[in-house]
């Protein structure tokens, strides 16, 4: 039984932290002279308008909406066009990420382009 408990909260933990990775890989906010940083836009955390991820995980997938109004309630979490979009839903990210040089080629071309 204690094995079991540890390996789903293992992989719990990696999954939490992987798809924090995910959502604002590469994003960064301004800083100014006077050492603070900008406000969070709807630019600054990556969106996937993927159906079923949507469906899934909750709207998990608008988590732009999500940062720019945290007091949003999740069924009411939009898609903004100005945010930036992953090239696949959750699950196909998570699996890209555990390969990192084709992470860094598809995610470093996706920074390019924004």
């Amino acid at each position: 039984m204690l094995s079991c408990f540890v390996a789903a909260s293992i992989i719990g933990i990696l999954l939490l932290e992987s798809v924090n990775y995910i959502e604002h890989y590469g994003l960064l906010r301004e800083q100014s002279e006077t050492g603070r940083y900008e406000k969070v836009k709807r630019t600054h955390s990556w969106n996937s308008d993927h159906v079923i991820g949507k469906l899934m995980l909750f709207n998990l997938s608008r988590h732009s909406d999500h940062h720019y109004n945290g007091s949003k309630h999740y069924q009411l979490l939009k898609s903004l066009p100005e945010s930036p979009q992953m090239p696949t839903g959750y699950p196909g990210m998570v699996i890209l990420a555990l390969i990192p040089p084709l992470w860094f080629s598809v995610m470093n071309t996706k920074l390019k382009e924004q």
